[in-house]
């Protein structure tokens, strides 16, 4: 195979994670709210989880609007503590908001 020849550019190789239409972000309120009112075990817990869920999700969604693909994840590096599973090794650490040098 000759590289000249060779012109294919892949468009989609830094997507968001898709849930059918949705972004994974914005899907996961609506799938936890459904998982935690299926536990509740009574169909009025489950209505209400799921109320809550899409509530959430469409809340989530506005915000989102405008923004960076990944902004949930990068409000998540800078607001949410840090643990041991969640630290990454090649980023400083989020509490050091000043980086000098």
């Amino acid at each position: 195979m000759n590289i000249a020849t060779d012109t294919y550019i892949p468009r989609r190789l830094d997507d968001q994670w898709k849930i059918g239409f949705w972004d994974m972000d914005v899907a996961m309120p609506v799938l936890f709210a459904i998982f935690v009112g299926w536990l509740a075990g009574t169909r009025t817990a489950f209505c209400i989880c799921v109320a809550i869920g899409i509530t959430i999700s469409r809340k989530l969604s506005k915000v989102k609007a405008d923004k960076h693909e990944a902004y949930v994840l990068h409000w998540m590096y800078w607001w949410l503590p840090c643990t041991p599973l969640t630290a990454l090794a090649s980023t400083p650490p989020s509490h050091c908001r000043r980086m000098i040098g």
